[in-house]
């Protein structure tokens, strides 16, 4: 299993259209094939910063969602937002103390 860790900007007055359009399709994702969590984070201090983190089976399982038809109708919505460049890392989580 690995994370995945995307920073996202958005736009002042898109940051609504975001959030709306995430929970209309933030189950989708989180129960696409492979994904074992979903999480959305805004930053404090920036309210037009968001970060999301999943987890995921397989690195393969990351690459059919980011080949697949949701992620192509997320993306296209999202990208469209972004008032910067997103930025995302896949990380291997080391250690977890719940």
């Amino acid at each position: 299993m690995f994370v995945r860790i995307v920073k996202m900007r958005f736009q002042e007055d898109k940051i609504d259209t975001f959030l709306e359009k995430f929970n209309v399709i933030k189950e989708n994702i989180r129960h696409f094939e492979g994904n074992q969590f979903l999480e959305l984070y805004q930053d404090k201090n920036d309210n037009r910063i968001f970060f999301t983190y999943s987890y995921w089976n397989t690195e393969e399982d990351l690459e059919n969602y980011r080949k697949s038809d949701l992620f192509n109708e997320v993306w296209t919505f999202t990208k469209a937002l972004f008032s910067d460049k997103p930025e995302a890392w896949s990380v291997d989580k080391i250690v977890s103390l719940p």
